[in-house]
């Protein structure tokens, strides 16, 4: 392949990293690596700076491209990086156009080297308005769970995230553009689609006649009837509205399975987060889509240590993965980014950070373990993932062998090894 796509971060990348390669392709770009890069924390944007200089040093003769959250943040850094030809923006990346001309800019480089102020190529991300769609007729990696960007960008400024700066402002995909999306994957063997996008619960809010997200999640189930698996990633619980509520509880394509973005437990450092729900209102939805789906699987990202975060703050952040019946957990450590109102909070010591995020994932790592040991006896349908691992409908993963990829299989649960289940 004359381009390589490395995608760090969010489920969103991966999505776009498959759009970057067509257009790059078609552009016509030969040996170039492109890193679409993530900027939720420093160690994200760190580990694309270290893996931008490993591989300039594996291949010397590669044209390096850098797009991604972080270059849109960061562009200045990274084109000061001598490793790297070009920096391209987050909304510029999915067109055709910026690809024409970075082939154009690199194949008229000196030979010794491009000054870094011509290599960026990072427009306004504020001033995207519209979502222009990408028809994708597969995903190269062939795997059975593909992901459909329905929506980019978040109106909300937490303030810890530095995530809008680097993709804008809130805008979705049209809905017959979804479905037609879905419809094409499944056609190309895809089992499984996973709705993606920044802010995913705030899907339709710029389209005409504002439609809901639970509404999309209506259309491509009653539309696409051969799609055999629905999943919907990160969402605000706060936004969830009540046809996604009833597809929820009704349907059964639609995978019993939920990631919340509760980021914490504690009502004031919720506050100071600038959040728009309480520790009451996080529990109360997770009793909420329990009673209409009793056997959900709920996950949740949770920081750890975020600035004035208190001993007693953080137990409340602790306690809230059994108050909410949590299976899954990403923690994140709090991470400074320059530019947030957070950054000018007063800071939680590194090592009290570390020791909570530890304490944290230890937390999930044994609710985890608890759903794994309630799962033994019961028959779960298993989405074949590759020779050794599967997943149930509730996302578990199962080890596996002997069975074909892309099949969903009827499985009985015979025990776990304390990390997935067995059959």
């Amino acid at each position: 392949m004359s381009v390589d796509v490395i995608t760090f971060g969010c489920r969103l990348n991966a999505f776009e990293s498959e759009v970057i390669a067509r257009e790059a392709e078609r552009a016509g770009l030969m040996d170039t690596i492109v890193i679409n890069s993530c900027a939720v924390t420093n160690e994200a944007v760190a580990q694309a700076r270290q893996s931008i200089r490993r591989l300039k040093r594996e291949r010397p003769q590669a044209r390096i491209v850098v797009t991604g959250c972080a270059a849109q943040t960061q562009a200045q850094m990274f084109a000061d990086m001598a490793e790297v030809d070009r920096v391209i923006g987050n909304d510029d990346k999915m067109r055709g156009e910026a690809w024409r001309d970075a082939r154009t800019a690199l194949d008229a480089a000196p030979a010794f080297g491009i000054a870094a102020d011509e290599k960026i190529a990072v427009a306004d991300i504020m001033a995207v308005k519209q979502m222009a769609p990408h028809l994708l007729e597969g995903f190269q990696s062939g795997l059975p769970r593909v992901f459909v960007q329905v929506q980019n960008g978040c109106d909300h400024r937490c303030t810890f995230c530095i995530i809008p700066y680097g993709r804008g402002n809130s805008r979705s995909v049209p809905m017959g553009a979804v479905v037609d999306q879905v419809r094409a994957l499944v056609a190309r063997g895809h089992a499984e689609i996973v709705l993606t996008g920044v802010d995913l619960t705030s899907y339709g809010a710029d389209l005409p006649g504002a439609p809901k997200l639970g509404l999309l999640t209506k259309q491509i189930l009653r539309h696409v009837p051969e799609l055999k698996r629905l999943r919907i990633s990160s969402i605000d619980q706060v936004e969830v509205d009540k046809d996604l509520l009833d597809v929820i509880a009704e349907n059964e394509r639609l995978m019993p399975h939920l990631h919340l973005s509760l980021q914490s437990g504690d009502d004031l450092i919720l506050k100071r987060m600038k959040r728009r729900h309480s520790r009451a209102d996080a529990i109360d939805f997770c009793a909420q889509v329990r009673r209409l789906r009793p056997d959900i699987a709920l996950g949740a990202d949770i920081i750890a240590g975020f600035p004035t975060e208190t001993g007693e703050m953080f137990a409340r952040s602790q306690d809230l993965v059994e108050q909410c019946g949590l299976t899954f957990l990403h923690v994140f450590p709090y991470s400074k980014r320059p530019g947030t109102p957070a950054a000018r909070m007063p800071q939680v010591s590194g090592d009290k950070i570390k020791e909570r995020a530890s304490r944290l994932r230890a937390a999930g790592e044994a609710a985890l373990r608890k759903r794994l040991a309630s799962e033994i006896g019961m028959m779960r349908h298993v989405l074949i993932e590759s020779a050794t691992q599967g997943r149930t409908e509730h996302f578990l993963p199962v080890a596996i062998s002997g069975e074909i990829s892309g099949a969903v299989r009827a499985l009985t649960i015979a025990g776990n090894d304390g990390a997935r289940l067995t059959v």
